[in-house]
């Protein structure tokens, strides 16, 4: 196929050059009616390149493609059957991508270390979880993606789940064997979905870890945001084989997505798309080169330990991304939060992620020089500074075992269920009724339906005293927890 051609770009191109007026949404007519303190900020160009798919972009009635012809390339430059876009962010596409495998009432294996978007699918898709746990690495207190051995466990347990969802690459660049867990799904006769959220960039050099398709995965869902070119929001189904209907798949999506998909997220993934097919292996080269530099410069640097492919050789892991870096900032005497918040208030420099025990800095093919040399410099003025940084009381991190809670209800009944709000101190045995994620990586602490433990709670509350995010809890300070009303819990 060509990948020079860039069907949405060259729709919106030919839009402008026509000087369309529109006669129907967006209200602003292409920047006309917008405030100019708005467009001085984002600029006027987002309003003028913010058409209609429909009767805009493409004609309803006479219709040129414009949008199946951009996945038909998409799916061709990353080796897939078909792709999809979406414009509601991969916390919606997860959301369809199991809807399409599994119904309300029906099984569908989870990793547990999942994305509270995962745990946000089971409410509102009426799945019953099967939880495969992660393997646990208490030194690092991380959580790496399940094995291929724990996933025929379950499957032999629960032989009636539709399929299983794995998340990789994690957070923090640990990766699953794809090609391991696919098989042992294909022997069951169920297919794999993997929440690529985070590897959208991996199926353009040979050096980063597999990618889904190439992994004998059935439907990949990637989030071209996150390592890729496209704006906020923008995310792709990627499918093959004929486990997972297309058909089926595109009403999913039509059912929970919008009907005013965006423009601009449509041409910035076509022009990704592009841009890799044409130069993604020199791009990612150089970004990985980079990389290395990086994560070399980071081990010298006394108080800061950054993750290698060591996780691999411990068996913790399948693969590592080494675009990301991650940095265990423990023996400055500092928890990653507080890392992030120092180099943000005295460096400007904002990194991607943090939790008690590290930071992560993603490296991409937009990195230079400059980038480089800042994010060094602001490492370098932490372990310089770090002493002065004020001391606050520790998160006491619990035994990986202590985070495997007691499921006791369904997580969409004890979500839905009559509810009390308890003193922190009371909640242990309680069935929880929310989710409960520290932010980021927002990986759920507690789950709807899961029983509460006094570990787990002393593990949130000394967090949240810490100063850990925690958006999604009922009360964020988790003095208090949601739980289910006695009266409201099955009997026997």
């Amino acid at each position: 196929m060509d990948h020079s051609r860039v069907p949405v770009l060259e729709a919106l191109e030919d839009f402008r050059r026509r000087g369309d007026i529109a006669y129907g949404p967006p209200g602003h007519k292409q920047g006309r009616g917008v405030d100019p303190r708005v467009a001085d900020v984002v600029g006027l160009d987002v309003f003028r390149s913010d058409v209609l798919s429909l009767n805009g972009l493409d004609d309803r009635r006479q219709s040129q493609g414009v949008l199946s012809r951009a996945q038909e390339l998409m799916a061709d430059a990353v080796r897939a059957e078909h792709a999809f876009f979406s414009t509601c962010g991969s916390s919606l596409s997860v959301k369809t991508a199991m809807l399409a495998v599994a119904g309300p009432g029906e099984k569908l294996l989870l990793s547990r270390n999942a994305h509270k978007s995962v745990i946000a699918a089971v409410i509102v898709n009426g799945v019953e979880p099967i939880w495969v746990h992660p393997k646990f690495d208490a030194g690092r207190h991380l959580a790496h993606p399940p094995e291929p051995d724990d996933v025929r466990r379950r499957l032999r347990e629960h032989p009636d789940a539709k399929g299983m969802l794995l998340i990789t690459p994690t957070d923090w660049g640990s990766c699953a064997d794809i090609r391991g867990v696919a098989r042992v799904c294909h022997e069951f006769g169920v297919p794999v979905i993997v929440d690529e959220a985070w590897g959208a960039h991996l199926p353009f050099h040979p050096e980063l870890p597999a990618w889904g398709m190439d992994a004998e995965a059935d439907l990949t869902v990637t989030s071209v945001h996150k390592m890729g070119g496209a704006v906020e929001q923008s995310s792709v189904f990627h499918l093959q084989y004929d486990r997972v209907s297309p058909e089926v798949l595109a009403q999913r999506e039509d059912l929970l997505g919008t009907t005013s998909a965006s423009s601009l997220v449509y041409a910035t993934l076509d022009g990704w798309r592009r841009q890799m097919a044409e130069q993604g292996y020199e791009l990612l080269d150089a970004a990985l080169r980079r990389a290395e530099r990086v994560r070399a410069a980071v081990a010298e640097l006394p108080g800061l330990r950054p993750m290698g492919r060591e996780i691999v050789e411990e068996g913790f892991a399948a693969d590592l991304d080494p675009l990301k870096i991650v940095i265990d900032v423990r023996k400055l005497g500092l928890s990653g939060m507080q890392a992030v918040e120092w180099l943000r208030e005295h460096r400007h420099v904002d990194l991607g992620g943090s939790d008690s025990c590290r930071v992560s800095a993603s490296i991409t093919h937009a990195d230079d020089d400059e980038t480089e040399e800042v994010l060094l410099d602001a490492l370098r003025a932490l372990v310089e500074h770090a002493d002065s940084v004020e001391r606050r009381p520790p998160v006491r991190l619990p035994e990986p075992s202590v985070l495997e809670l007691e499921q006791a209800m369904l997580p969409r009944q004890a979500f839905f269920a009559p509810v009390e709000h308890v003193p922190a101190e009371r909640a242990a045995g309680r069935i929880a009724a929310e989710t409960i994620s520290p932010y980021p990586p927002g990986v759920p602490v507690v789950a709807p339906g899961e029983v509460v433990t006094d570990a787990v709670v002393d593990y949130l509350r000394s967090g949240a005293e810490h100063g850990v995010l925690i958006p999604d809890a009922a009360d964020a300070s988790v003095r208090t927890l949601r739980v289910v009303a006695r009266e409201a819990i099955p009997r026997g």
